[in-house]
């Protein structure tokens, strides 16, 4: 590993001493991302990091402003009729894709009949089910009908996974995995994997006189120690957050700004309830008490809110449910209870997410010391998502669930299997039921008593939510990230 970082740090220095055409002060950011996407499909992917780099190359029909509320994007307007059923957007008539395409109401049909058809194999689909109709009675007019009140079909609309599409392209066979066309601020340039994505400028977007950059380059790496390296140097000029433990590093440095905020993560380590022991809420019991979650948070993620339920601590859903406090002497007990003896447990963890790296390093430790045999696997991020998130091989992982526009978002499925394969039909049915209801407090009823449930039964091990540390260089204003989904948005940057 430390050669490896070596090799980084001259690679990325040999890359900005040449004199690229990426040199500072010319409208181009240099973006250190901490892996390579799993594909430039937006209806192909659950995963955050995908959809961090997607965010620049399509709209939405509604997004979020800064603050999380839902506001016009390439639909001007929209209105629901009284029993929720039918909704209609008028759309922007001033819009084109990249490819130089009209923008209009067949790419808002083509687009979700693509997100819904089987062979697309979406794994966002089932919050686009409920659509039992799509009509375009004009260019510029979409008419969704519904087969059954679904309150939070805005909060999917405007969430990457609803990324507009040209209908040509889409009816053509087009690989949107590796050539991205959307109506988006920037138009994809080159993606080398495991090195950059290079995107530049869309001289005719639809919002006057945005992006302000002319180009944005991620820079693909995995190290943060370089990461670090490139933005003390300049050759990085901002990255999504620096590990708390290098905030020492750029103290006194009036060239790089550090911002730390609450995110809205919900920090959890997954467990998988097919494989015994696991299956027994007693171990689980016991993974709970034997872990410190405020030194966890404290020392793997700088800071944070505890929580003890699988919603960020943030949320206006979100009730705390404190069931299994620290108790390393009970954890003991459950475990001998058990019979686990000395079974070997795995934890496997994205090896290019240093804080989670660390937070497993920690959880191993407090394991091992109530008499659990744990080892730690790491692996890169595509194998996590195939094999550990969609797969299901593994254990215990460790990971950062991030938060959703609507908390269905976040729940939609659980009680069903997930990744963490925990059925219970209950909790599942007071999910399903909570989409159709509108009203705030009947809602939070709902989902309280699921976040109850889920507390007690622990599909997951809860840690709670982590304060961000993001970092740019000095020279970088307006950097921001969306509200509650966490996806770069380059509109409103410049280098100054």
């Amino acid at each position: 590993m430390k050669k490896r970082i070596i090799l980084s740090l001259l690679v990325l220095a040999l890359v900005f001493a040449t004199g690229s055409a990426f040199a500072q002060g010319k409208g181009i950011l240099n973006f250190g991302l901490s892996g390579n996407p799993d594909t430039l499909d937006p209806h192909k992917t659950s995963g955050t990091l995908t959809f961090q780099v997607l965010k620049s190359f399509y709209d939405t029909l509604i997004e979020p402003d800064t603050k999380g509320n839902l506001v016009p994007a390439l639909a001007e307007s929209w209105t629901a009729s009284a029993d929720s059923k039918t909704w209609t957007f008028k759309l922007r008539k001033d819009v084109v894709f990249h490819n130089g395409q009209k923008f209009s109401a067949k790419d808002v049909k083509a687009t979700f009949e693509r997100i819904k058809a089987k062979e697309t194999a979406s794994p966002k689909a089932s919050e686009f089910a409920v659509i039992a109709n799509i009509a375009t009675p004009d260019d510029y007019t979409v008419v969704f009908t519904l087969s059954s009140a679904y309150t939070p079909l805005l909060a999917s609309l405007a969430s990457g996974w609803g990324a507009i599409l040209p209908a040509e392209l889409i009816a053509a066979g087009h690989n949107f995995a590796s050539e991205p066309v959307g109506t988006g601020p920037f138009k994809f340039e080159k993606w080398v994997r495991d090195n950059k994505i290079t995107m530049a400028r869309n001289d005719n977007y639809w919002m006057k006189g945005l992006p302000k950059l002319l180009a944005v380059e991620f820079n693909i790496i995995p190290e943060r120690a370089v990461q670090v390296q490139g933005l003390l140097s300049g050759a990085i000029e901002a990255v999504e957050f620096v590990d708390p433990e290098d905030l020492p590093v750029f103290e006194g440095n009036n060239k790089v700004v550090i911002k730390k905020e609450l995110s809205s993560l919900i920090m959890v380590m997954g467990i998988n309830h097919s494989r015994a022991p696991l299956d027994d809420l007693r171990v689980r019991q016991a993974i709970s008490y034997a872990i410190d979650k405020q030194t966890v948070m404290d020392v793997a993620y700088g800071g944070g809110k505890v929580g003890h339920t699988f919603m960020d601590t943030g949320n206006a859903y979100y009730t705390d449910f404190p069931y299994y406090s620290y108790n390393p002497e009970k954890a003991k007990a459950l475990l001998k209870e058990a019979g686990v003896g000395n079974k070997e447990f795995t934890i496997a963890v994205p090896q290019n997410y240093a804080l989670h790296v660390k937070a497993a390093e920690l959880y191993q430790q407090m394991l091992e010391k109530v008499g659990m045999n744990v080892k730690l696997q790491l692996v890169d991020w595509s194998t996590w998502l195939s094999s550990v998130y969609s797969g299901g091989n593994y254990d215990l992982t460790v990971t950062g669930h991030t938060g959703k526009l609507d908390p269905d978002g976040t729940l939609a499925g659980y009680g069903g299997g997930k990744y963490v394969k925990w059925m219970n039909a209950p909790v599942l049915e007071k999910i399903k039921k909570a989409v159709t209801i509108s009203d705030f407090a009947e809602r939070k009823k709902l989902y309280t008593e699921v976040l109850d449930t889920m507390a007690k039964e622990l599909p997951h091990f809860y840690l709670g939510t982590s304060y961000r540390y993001g970092a740019t260089r000095s020279n970088v204003v307006d950097f921001r990230m969306t509200p509650n989904i966490d996806t770069f948005d380059f509109r409103w940057t410049e280098l100054k």
